[in-house]
């Protein structure tokens, strides 16, 4: 099977997760899939398949070594985002892709103009959505790129490596993909989330990341004798949203500015929700922004009285950077891959985060590489064939250098 085929395969899937959901993983469909997968890892070889209740996976690929080598690994999340439907996706290949502005369907076009990245694949086979759904790059590229890489090594016993655990997991998109992640079960010294964007993405700085929920209760009487009586909660909840920053949103930021994102409001008279979620590089600033949110929240309340606000917030990941530092041979490692490979690397702050955030301060190093995929979380979502490939080859070169890189 190769990586196209693969990765076309677990399209058919639909993994979405779910911020609402307190089960793990947050949707009964994901563990579908995962069953795909630890069958497909046992039918191709792997050491040590096994799935948890949770729907972790783990698996191994024995070593060809004699010497000690460092146990390194490679992860990647099969859930797919909630802000948009990954069910009934239908991927179509665009072959020798043109520069042209691409139809998807019938009134659905993904145009240059308004995603510029597309020209940078000319030539190359874009696999697309149908307008209707994503894709689902966002991470399965990464799940076939680690397992076609390690087939790869399986098929190819002169590429010397020592032994290299790979592992699969849900519910990253919502934050909680690395929360039940086995670190001492994995047993490395280190590993990679293939998990990045465009080709020669590395990133090893990520936002810090809370998530807010905020609840305001409303009275309701009748409009006609609601004077001193009514509190209205759908517009307590918009007098909320505007005591926040107008320009710190994330479509009025980049690079290493931080945000708040409102997700959803959920709202009538009398009770109203807002889903928040806080991001910033800066751990300071990242701590004052949850600050500047109570406080919000407390300005409500002196208004309309105590109680009629709750602000909840809960810390999801950290910047990945204090951790990395200290570690630097792990991404000297990847940039000698990279080069090797043909690929220019591109370090650049995540804006967002990954598992790998979390793993890092769980005590496995662990920096993000490019999975090829591109408009991650929406109908325009496209990845390249010979990026996906080219991601594959930096795996296999990881693991090869891993093994000279000790000697």
């Amino acid at each position: 099977m190769n990586i196209v085929e693969r990765f076309l395969n677990y399209t058919k899937f639909d993994t979405q997760s779910s911020e609402e959901s307190q089960t793990v993983p947050s949707t009964s469909k994901q563990l579908l899939f995962a069953e795909y997968l630890r069958q497909e890892l046992i039918d191709e070889g792997f050491a040590d398949v096994e799935m948890d209740d949770k729907g972790y996976i783990y698996a191994t690929l024995k070593g060809n070594v004699d010497k000690k080598v460092p146990v390194i690994g490679f992860i990647s999340h099969y859930d797919t985002s909630p802000d948009c439907s990954g069910a009934n996706i239908h991927p179509r290949i665009v072959e020798h892709y043109d520069g042209a502005d691409i139809v998807l369907s019938e009134g659905i076009v993904m145009r240059t103009d308004k995603f510029p990245e597309m020209l940078q694949h000319q030539g190359e086979d874009l696999i697309v959505t149908d307008g209707t759904t994503l894709l689902g790059a966002d991470d399965k590229a990464g799940i076939a790129e680690i397992i076609q890489a390690m087939c790869y090594l399986r098929d190819h016993p002169e590429v010397k490596h020592g032994d290299i655990r790979v592992a699969f997991n849900p519910d990253e998109e919502i934050g909680m993909g690395a929360h039940h992640f086995n670190v001492e079960k994995f047993g490395c010294q280190w590993a990679y989330t293939m998990d990045g964007g465009d080709l020669g993405d590395l990133e090893y700085e990520n936002f810090n990341a809370a998530a807010a929920k905020v609840r305001i209760k409303g009275v309701s009487v009748h409009p006609g004798y609601a004077k001193g009586k009514m509190v209205n909660a759908n517009r307590l909840a918009a007098e909320f949203v505007a005591l926040l920053p107008a320009d710190e949103t994330p479509e009025t930021t980049e690079g290493y500015q931080g945000f708040f994102h409102l997700l959803g409001i959920q709202s009538n008279i009398e009770r109203a929700q807002l889903s928040y979620i806080i991001r910033d590089h800066d751990r300071k600033i990242f701590e004052r922004r949850k600050v500047m949110m109570l406080e919000c929240g407390r300005a409500i309340n002196e208004k309309y009285g105590e109680g009629t606000c709750e602000v909840e917030i809960n810390d999801q990941y950290y910047n990945m950077k204090e951790k990395i530092d200290p570690n630097m041979h792990v991404i000297d490692l990847v940039l000698k891959a990279m080069q090797d490979c043909g690929v220019p690397p591109k370090v650049e702050p995540i804006r967002g985060g990954t598992d790998g955030a979390q793993l890092s301060f769980k005590g496995l190093p662990c920096p993000n590489i490019f999975a090829g995929g591109v408009n991650f979380h929406g109908p325009y979502e496209f990845v390249s064939v010979q990026v996906m490939e080219k991601a594959m080859q930096v795996i296999v070169r990881i693991c090869e250098l891993t093994a000279d890189y000790y000697e």
